[in-house]
């Protein structure tokens, strides 16, 4: 489509002349004799060539009621009384241009393309910044908060190179979506990503789950099987709560971030691999580090690019979209009829705490939508844990009294035992420690046996 450019130019036969060059250079042309006739036809310019000095209103004064009516729109400055002072202000006062008369017709559509030009730049500047408030929603990403925002400016810079990144957040918020973004914004989007839970696996299992084994290694090798990293060559390698990998593996570990290289078990063969690693804990490694249970050159080498994932009660202007999301996403596979979600529902949602983050409430909206009976997801439907919040430090409780605070802290992972039969990583997990972090703790009560 052609641009249209308005002319505002109290002497007729400058405005005829002007009029003519646009039109023989492809532009449709709007003209005005008068500041009041432009402001009629701002709307529809793509740019607007105006005298500095018209009839009843200052060129200034115009300019500033452009600039009210259309943010956007280049303005282009004429003048034959023009200064450096006059410019300088013109300038300050928005417009993109200026003009001195008499000018060549040469240098005018100099003038204009240039201005059409900032016009597009700013144009494509204010679409993507657009884009980046829409981003990852593809993905089932959904993040309108600053925080979140940040974390996805912060995937896309970081997603082209293959440094290793280190997740940190809470159970719930999305670690595992961040690191699949990373990857699918890097150079290896084509290529394996391979997920291990190093929580998951059994601590006599994790080194040959890693790294693979050579047939005959061990009782039960009846074959050589490729570890996950050996799997993932060329690709990226998402460990998932690092902080529980044992300190035998942390060493092996090192080295393939250091060396790129391993042996299987039973093997002595070095083999070298290119995989990118994303990492991520929902724990405080630094304690770790404190503790003994986790190696300070690994953390270091983990720690090269820190995006910790804010939980979901410190952004809640997140939840409305979050709900509406899984709403859409949900209702089809539950087979109910609601479409949307009521004003009172999103206030019964928004005031939870969320103690599970994303993922608790992608489980409520599920439940809810089980439950409900109309066609709109009301407060009613809306089935809320009821478990308190957790005690802040101005709480007035403190610690049982005759107890001192290793005492309470022993029984605390008593009971934890007690409730996970024994398990020691589903124990730490109630406690929201690291598998290694509960047996340091043991270790120190002589429970470790």
């Amino acid at each position: 489509m052609k641009k249209r450019i308005l002319v505002v130019e109290d002497e007729e036969k400058l405005r005829r002349v002007l009029e003519l060059q646009l039109m023989s250079a492809g532009f449709d042309v709007d003209k005005a004799a008068t500041a009041e006739e432009g402001l009629k036809l701002v709307d529809r310019a793509a740019m607007v060539l105006t005298d500095l000095k018209l009839p009843r209103m200052d060129g200034q004064e115009f300019l500033a009621l452009i600039r009210r009516q259309n943010a956007q729109v280049p303005v282009v400055m004429m003048t034959a009384y023009g200064s450096v002072e006059t410019a300088v202000e013109a300038m300050k006062a928005g417009a993109t241009d200026f003009l001195l008369k008499p000018f060549s017709l040469e240098h005018l559509m100099q003038v204009v393309h240039k201005a059409l030009e900032v016009r597009a730049l700013r144009e494509e500047n204010r679409q993507l910044k657009e884009e980046l408030g829409r981003r990852y929603e593809f993905d089932n990403i959904i993040g309108r908060s600053a925080a979140m925002q940040e974390i996805f400016a912060a995937v896309e810079r970081v997603g082209p190179t293959r440094a290793t990144v280190l997740l940190t957040g809470e159970s719930g918020v999305g670690k595992d979506l961040i690191a699949r973004a990373i990857h699918f914004h890097s150079p290896r989007k084509d290529r394996p990503l391979v997920k291990i839970n190093c929580s998951a696996l059994p601590e006599n299992l994790m080194e040959s789950e890693l790294f693979g084994y050579e047939k005959g290694a061990f009782t039960g090798a009846q074959t050589t099987k490729p570890g996950k990293f050996e799997q993932a060559d060329t690709g990226t390698v998402f460990l998932d709560e690092i902080g529980d990998v044992p300190t035998a593996i942390q060493v092996k570990l090192l080295r393939v971030l250091q060396e790129r290289e391993f042996e299987r078990l039973g093997s002595n063969v070095t083999r070298h691999i290119d995989v990118r690693l994303v990492a991520a804990t929902n724990q405080d490694l630094r304690a770790a580090l404190e503790q003994g249970t986790f190696r300070e050159d690994l953390y270091y080498r983990l720690n090269v690019v820190p995006l910790n994932i804010p939980p979901l009660r410190e952004r809640k202007v997140d939840i409305p979209s979050l709900a509406n999301h899984f709403v859409t996403k949900l209702a089809p596979e539950t087979g109910c009829r609601v479409e949307a979600s009521t004003e009172a529902a999103m206030e019964k949602l928004v005031a939870y705490h969320w103690p599970g983050n994303v993922r608790e409430l992608e489980n409520v909206i599920e439940r809810s939508l089980v439950m409900a009976t109309g066609a709109q997801l009301d407060a009613g439907d809306i089935k809320l844990e009821s478990a308190p919040r957790p005690r802040g430090l101005n709480d007035s409780h403190f610690l049982p009294e005759g107890l001192s605070l290793d005492q309470y802290e022993q029984d605390i992972i008593k009971e934890a035992l007690r409730r996970a039969d024994g398990n020691k990583s589903q124990a730490a997990r109630l406690l929201g420690l690291t598998r290694n972090a509960l047996r340091y703790r043991l270790t120190q009560m002589g429970l470790e046996s």
